[in-house]
């Protein structure tokens, strides 16, 4: 019984905590981007500081071979010279700089190797994080559009049809108002009596009220006065 108890409780806290997980998805995302972002970033200085000293066993390497090289010049002068015993304490200066040297060479092949594939590792890294961070801002907008279509199935929908309803009342009180001014406008122009005579007078019914760009033009025409 104790064990099926402890099972039995191990499950709901499993349930339990996915249930917080999946309510906080894109919160927990986020976090995990950045840790993973600043993962990234501490892998990048590791592959600088790794470059920076492999450069550093490049030089020594090359200081190396060129006391090697002056060493076995000044050697071979000795012995040119007769002096055997110092031309074999080059040769032991130049047998322990070979050890060197070669001890330089395998760990510049070591730092290459481990170079390329760091650089790879952060490479790959790289491109699954920009996947994630597309991803993450990909969520947050269905989060927001699932908000949004939730507000708007429930209380949201009767609001956006009373508003709706609204504007459709407005647009009919709007064309009303219209209607019923024009038709004052009519009405007032027919009762008026400057109304009915600029209707006569448009009617061609007696002289017009106003003057015509061909009446002005005949009357400039009329004052000049012909040439003698």
């Amino acid at each position: 019984m104790f064990k099926l108890i402890s099972i039995l409780l191990r499950g709901r806290a499993h349930d339990a905590e996915q249930a917080f997980a999946d309510r906080h998805a894109v919160p927990l995302l986020s976090q995990q981007i950045r840790d993973a972002a600043q993962q990234i970033q501490s892998a990048r200085r590791s592959v600088a500081v790794a470059i920076a000293q492999n450069e550093q066993e490049k030089g020594q390497h090359a200081t190396i071979v060129a006391r090697i090289a002056d060493l076995e010049n000044r050697a071979t002068a000795a012995l040119t010279k007769g002096n055997e015993g110092l031309a074999r304490e080059a040769a032991e200066a130049i047998a322990f700089l070979e050890a060197e040297r070669d001890a330089s060479e395998k760990a510049q092949a070591q730092f290459t190797a481990g170079i390329d594939k760091l650089k790879a590792i952060v490479r790959a890294s790289e491109a699954r994080l920009q996947a994630l961070q597309r991803g993450e801002r990909l969520a947050r907008a269905t989060e927001e559009a699932q908000k949004l279509d939730v507000v708007v199935a429930g209380p949201g929908l009767a609001t956006l049809d009373e508003a709706e309803e609204t504007l459709a009342r407005l647009r009919i009180r709007q064309s009303q108002n219209d209607l019923t001014a024009a038709a004052l406008k009519e009405m007032e122009g027919a009762i008026r009596p400057a109304g009915i005579i600029e209707k006569l007078a448009t009617a061609g019914c007696g002289p017009a009220l106003h003057s015509s760009a061909d009446d002005v033009l005949a009357r400039l025409k009329s004052r000049i006065t012909p040439a003698a």
